[in-house]
């Protein structure tokens, strides 16, 4: 199995577990389904008190997101401008990694074509989006990105795939 790191923050962010499908040279997109955690009974072995009774537990069971819990991203918010300004920061930093870790001119070039032509695809539906940090919150970091496929049932997140260290366990 991979685990993708976020090249800036080292925040866990996806595995190749959860059907990582590329898109355009420039992202990773993978399904994720709706998962309840929580409310799970323990038998201990103890006898409830005569007196007593059963004692009523509270449901504490909830839905959730299988790869935002997995990966333990946080919720964050943007509105267009902010996010085409957090977008720019980031890109630059990410050519910058590329650059320093010795990637050719060619595919340097491949992501910043690549990574403008997706992101507008992003802006023209800005509205569908939800977007979620790395566990450190990190605002330099990644931007995870949610939306939900044509059936509005199917959540699915986007990760620049340019933006990740691999590491293998």
């Amino acid at each position: 199995m991979i685990i993708y790191k976020d090249i800036i923050t080292d925040d866990e962010l996806i595995s190749d577990s959860y059907g990582l499908k590329e898109v355009d040279g420039i992202a990773y997109e993978a399904d994720c389904a709706m998962i309840t955690v929580g409310g799970e009974t323990f038998d201990t072995g103890a006898n409830a008190s005569a007196e007593a009774g059963d004692e009523a537990m509270e449901d504490t069971s909830e839905k959730v997101n299988n790869i935002v819990h997995s990966f333990r991203l946080q919720s964050t918010q943007f509105d267009k401008k902010g996010y085409l300004t957090y977008l720019k920061g980031y890109m630059k930093t990410v050519k910058k990694a590329l650059q320093d870790a010795g990637k050719s001119d060619e595919e340097v070039k491949t992501f910043e074509t690549g990574a403008q032509k997706f992101a507008k695809a992003i802006i023209a539906n800005f509205k569908d989006w939800e977007f979620y940090t790395g566990e450190s919150m990190n605002p330099d970091g990644m931007v995870v990105l949610l939306n939900y496929r044509e059936d509005g049932v199917t959540p699915y997140i986007v990760v620049w795939k340019h933006g990740l260290n691999g590491m293998k366990v």
